[in-house]
């Protein structure tokens, strides 16, 4: 039988674990669960730069974890895709094992003020 979450699996550990900026990348994930935002409201919470906080937005909508309310533009809220909600235990057991959580939080581009 084959694992419906297979490919799930490989594009969460290769975006939190595999890549450079896995933890902002869950990070964004936990809030986006917690309540729908778009790129600023993000950044606020997170205390990220916006132009981080926008290009994660970019990679995890490239690999299906979230997509745009609607037409993506400014103010865009974004929302978990479905597979990504199927997949919440998949994640927590993944982002439990990269061992990001409480760590402070870090930005890794952008303009630093």
């Amino acid at each position: 039988m084959v694992d419906a979450a297979a490919p799930m699996k490989r594009v969460l550990w290769w975006l939190l674990a595999g890549s450079r900026g896995g933890e902002n990348r869950g990070r964004i994930i936990l809030a986006l669960r917690e309540r729908p935002s778009n790129a600023h409201q993000l950044s606020e919470q997170l205390r990220l730069d916006y132009k981080t906080v926008r290009h994660h937005l970019k990679v995890l909508q490239d690999n299906g974890v979230l997509s745009p309310s609607g037409p993506e533009q400014y103010g865009a809220v974004y929302l978990l895709t479905p597979a990504m909600e199927q997949a919440g235990a998949l994640f927590d057991e993944i982002w439990a094992k990269t061992g990001a959580q409480g760590k402070p939080p870090r930005d890794e581009g952008g303009d630093k003020a």
